[in-house]
């Protein structure tokens, strides 16, 4: 790994710690996963122990799922405006 320009160094030897996965690597997929799983946590969705990839929301009537297929998410529920 080169240093970006501008960065200088106090001492020899020293390096860079990586702090997100970049897009590419092996661990790129497990991260975006990780926030997109985190972000439908907390806005309501529970999380299926059955098929992570499931998230089900269900309040007052309406359900609502969420499927998440390695960039793909498939949508289906009957409240239109939890879908929108």
């Amino acid at each position: 790994m080169v240093a970006p320009p501008g960065l200088t160094f106090i001492q020899p030897g020293q390096v860079c710690k990586l702090k997100k996965a970049l897009y590419g690597l092996k661990q790129a997929g497990r991260e975006w996963f990780a926030k997109l799983s985190s972000f439908f946590i907390s806005v309501g969705y529970t999380q299926s122990m059955n098929d992570y990839s499931l998230f089900i929301n269900s309040s007052k009537g309406s359900f609502t799922t969420l499927l998440v297929y390695v960039d793909d998410i498939i949508l289906a529920g009957n409240d239109k405006e939890e879908i929108d």
